[in-house]
C-alpha cells in the first residue's frame, strides 16, 4: 500500500441535502480496498457547478444512480459511491498525490501526482447524464479521496488519472481542469446528419410531404430504424428514445410534445415548409447543456438542409462579433481570454457583467491582450449600457434560460448561442422557433470534458504557454471552503478560489487582501498574480501538513 503512515481522520465538507453543506472535522480515512486508490488532495478549485449540486442535491443529473458501464457488485463495494440522497463531498477541479492503492491495483503506483478528469461519460445515470468525482462519487473537497480503478481506466484503456509533472502549483494544475472544459465547448465536434445505427422519427403533418431524410443519412449507413407517424400519434411514443426526429409541420403544440422524445445527443429537425409557428416553443433548454440535445431547422422543404448548416464545432470563426454573458466572472474570462488569443482575424468582442467590479479587473486582464493581439474588445454593464445589436456567437455563463431566448432574438445570420453554464436539466423555456429557425441559428452545449482536453491545457500549462493561475482570485483552507461557495454563489469573486485542504483552520482570503493577513506571501504575487512560490509561502506560514 504505502510506506507513510495515514491518519485515522480528516477534515472534509459533505453536502447532506439541498443547501446542506457542513464541515466535518473528523471524516474517516478510508482504507483502500483490492482494486481502490487512496490519494491526497493538495489544491481543489470551487466551480459554480458546485454550488448547483448544492441546489439540486440528488435531482441533479449527476448524483442520480449509476445504470450502466460497471456492474452493481463493483458498484456495492466501491466506498466513494455516494449517489441519490446520500451525502457526498463535492470538489471536482482537483490535483491529487497517490498515498495508497489496493493489492489488486495494476496501473497506478504511490507518489504520482495526479490531475483527475472528473467526467465518466461511460458510466450513464438514471437522470440520462454521466457519472461524475465530486457528485455521485465523492470528491476532493477532503485531505484524502477514493478512486476505483475500474472506474478511471477509460474503456479505450486512457486514464482519468492524468500524471501530472512536479513543476507547476497545485493551483496551476488543478485549474487545468475548468479550462479544459473551456476548450471542449468550443472543440466537441457535432453531428450534422442522420445517426448511423440510430432511430429516426419522421412525423409528417397533414398536406405536408417528407423529403430530404435518406438524404440526411450518414456515410457510415442508414439508422437502424426509421418510424413514421402522425402528429396525432406522437404523445404516445416513449419518451427520450429518438436520436434524430424530422418534423414537417410548424404546430407548436407537436414540437412540445416531441421535445421530450428527443434521446441525449439527439437531434430534432424543424422542417417548415414556408410557414411558421407563430407561437413561442417550449424548449427544454436544460438537457441542450447536460443532454447535448440539439435543434436545426429549414424554412424551406429538404430536411437535409437544415442537417448541412451544423456546424462541425462549437468554434469560433474569422470576424465573429461576440457577445460574453457574465464576462467578469470566472469562466466568463477563461472565455474572454481564450478568444481573444484565438489568433483568428477580425475578431469584436463584447463582454457583460452586472459587476462595475468584475468588469474593471477583467479590464485589467484582458485589455493588455486585447491589444497586443488587435481585437476589438469592450466591456460592458447591460444596466448602465443596454444593448441593442446583433452578435454572430454567443457564450453564455448564467444558467438562465432567458438568456437563450434573449440571444435568439440578437443573433445575426448563421449565428452560434454556447450555452456554456448548465441549466438544471428539466427545465424548459420558451423560444422563438422561427427566429431560430430563419436566421439558420445553432444553439448547443456541452457538459464538462474530455481526458484529452484536459490533456491539451496540461501541455499548454507545462510548457508556459498559458498559465492557469491568471484565474485566481482568492485562497482558502477547509474552514473558509463554505464560505468560498457563498461567494461563487453571490458572484463576489471576479476570478476562482483555490481551497488547500491540509491546511484546516484558514478561511476566505481574496488576493487583494493578502498584504494584511500573509505579508511574506503577498510579496511572493506576480503583479498581483498567484504563483508557484507564493503557494510554497503560503503552505509554509499557514501550516500545511
Amino acid at each position: 500500500m504505502t510506506a507513510n503512515k495515514l491518519p485515522a481522520t480528516q477534515y472534509a465538507v459533505q453536502l447532506i441535502g439541498p443547501g446542506e453543506l457542513t464541515l466535518n472535522a473528523s471524516k474517516p480515512v478510508p482504507t483502500p480496498g483490492p482494486h481502490e486508490i487512496l490519494a491526497k488532495v493538495e489544491a481543489v478549485g470551487l466551480c459554480f457547478s458546485d454550488l448547483k449540486l448544492l441546489k439540486q442535491f440528488d435531482k441533479h443529473p449527476r448524483k442520480t444512480e449509476i445504470v450502466g458501464g460497471v456492474g452493481p457488485d463493483i458498484l456495492q463495494a466501491m466506498q466513494s459511491y455516494r449517489p441519490g440522497g446520500l451525502p457526498t463531498v463535492p470538489g471536482h477541479e482537483v490535483v491529487c498525490r497517490i498515498v495508497a492503492v489496493g493489492d489488486q491495483v495494476k496501473h497506478h503506483q504511490v507518489g504520482q501526482r495526479c490531475l483527475v478528469q472528473a467526467d465518466y461519460r461511460q458510466l450513464p445515470t438514471a437522470a440520462s447524464s454521466n457519472a461524475a468525482f465530486g457528485y455521485n462519487l465523492e470528491g476532493g473537497l477532503q485531505e484524502y479521496t477514493l478512486f476505483d480503478e475500474r472506474v478511471v481506466i477509460a474503456p479505450d484503456g486512457d486514464r482519468f488519472l492524468i500524471p501530472a509533472g512536479e513543476d507547476k502549483s497545485a493551483s496551476a494544475v488543478a485549474l487545468v481542469e475548468p479550462w479544459g472544459c473551456v476548450e471542449a465547448s468550443y472543440a466537441t465536434g457535432e453531428r450534422n446528419t442522420i445517426k448511423a445505427g440510430g432511430k429516426c422519427l419522421v412525423v409528417v403533418a397533414e398536406g405536408r410531404q417528407a423529403q430530404g431524410v435518406s438524404e440526411s443519412f450518414s456515410p457510415d449507413g442508414p439508422p437502424a430504424e426509421v418510424r413514421n407517424v402522425s402528429p396525432g400519434e406522437v404523445a404516445a411514443l416513449p419518451a427520450e428514445s429518438f436520436d434524430d426526429i424530422v418534423y414537417f409541420g410548424s404546430d407548436k403544440a407537436t414540437l412540445d410534445v416531441l421535445n421530450d422524445k428527443l434521446a441525449p445527443r439527439g437531434i430534432l429537425n424543424v422542417v417548415l415548409g414556408g410557414r411558421k409557428i407563430g407561437q413561442l416553443v417550449s424548449v427544454g433548454v436544460g438537457r441542450l447543456h447536460y443532454g447535448m440535445t440539439r435543434w436545426v431547422g429549414t424554412t424551406g422543404n429538404d430536411a437535409s438542409e437544415s442537417y448541412k448548416r451544423i456546424p462541425a464545432n462549437g468554434e469560433v470563426r474569422a470576424r465573429d462579433k461576440i457577445l460574453v454573458v457574465g464576462a467578469g466572472g470566472p469562466m466568463g474570462e477563461m472565455h474572454v481570454i481564450r478568444n481573444i488569443c484565438s489568433g483568428l482575424p477580425g475578431l469584436r468582442i463584447v463582454g457583460t457583467d452586472l459587476d462595475d467590479r468584475r468588469i474593471a479587473g477583467l479590464g485589467r486582464k484582458a485589455g493588455p491582450m486585447a491589444q497586443a493581439n488587435g481585437v476589438d474588445l469592450r466591456l460592458v454593464n447591460p444596466q448602465r449600457e443596454p444593448l441593442d445589436e446583433k452578435f454572430t456567437y454567443f457564450a453564455l455563463m448564467a444558467p438562465v434560460g432567458a438568456l437563450i431566448a434573449d440571444a435568439i432574438q440578437k443573433a445575426g445570420e448563421g449565428a452560434i448561442i454556447n450555452i456554456f453554464a448548465g441549466i438544471p436539466a428539466p427545465t424548459k423555456h420558451d423560444l422563438d422557433i422561427d427566429a431560430y429557425v430563419e436566421k439558420r441559428a445553432f444553439m448547443f452545449g456541452t457538459s464538462g470534458s474530455t481526458i484529452e482536453d484536459m490533456r491539451i491545457v496540461l501541455r499548454k500549462v507545462e510548457s508556459d504557454q498559458l498559465d492557469t493561475n491568471a484565474s485566481v482570485d482568492a485562497i482558502s483552507g477547509m474552514a473558509g471552503a463554505t464560505a468560498g461557495i457563498a461567494a461563487v454563489e453571490n458572484r463576489i469573486m471576479a476570478g476562482k478560489i483555490i481551497v488547500y485542504p491540509m491546511l484546516h483552520d484558514l478561511g476566505l482570503i481574496p488576493l487583494a487582501e493578502l498584504p494584511q493577513r500573509f505579508p511574506s506571501v503577498a510579496e511572493k504575487l506576480d503583479h498581483g498574480k498567484w504563483t508557484r512560490e507564493a503557494e510554497r509561502e503560503l503552505l509554509q506560514v499557514a501550516g500545511g501538513k
